[in-house]
């Protein structure tokens, strides 16, 4: 493990998904589940989403489609609320979550709607 790409990785996975979120995924951690913790903070955060070529924002807007497309909704979630920490608009997660109905189907933009609504409401929520 590269300690400053697992460091890199760190911040920007705090970044995005909150410090709460980051703590509780790394407290959760046993023998087991430990190595997965490092290697996504590692690679995903450290390698893939340090790269300069796009913003946080775009990266927030490709995974919200990729992750719709592969029907995982408690990751939709809190890649919703990383999207808005990232200043993605509302109006733009609405757009993706459309383009996914189409390449998709409706059956995953409509899941998709409602965990980003209820995303959306407790961002909002933890925010006031």
């Amino acid at each position: 493990m590269s300690d400053s790409r697992f460091e890199k990785g760190l911040q920007i996975r705090r970044h995005v998904l909150g410090d709460e979120y980051v703590d509780r995924a790394l407290a959760q951690a046993d023998a087991f589940s430990q190595p997965l913790q490092e290697l996504v903070t590692e690679y995903c955060w450290g390698t893939v989403w340090a790269r300069r070529d796009l913003a946080l924002a775009e990266r927030s807007l490709i995974n919200l489609a990729m992750i719709s497309a592969l029907n995982r909704p408690h990751e939709l979630k809190i890649h919703v609320k990383g999207a808005l920490r990232n200043g993605v608009s509302r109006e733009k997660i609405r757009e993706v979550l459309l383009q996914v109905a189409i390449y998709c189907g409706v059956p995953a933009s409509v899941d998709s709607f409602r965990v980003a609504r209820e995303a959306i409401a407790e961002f909002d929520a933890a925010e006031t």
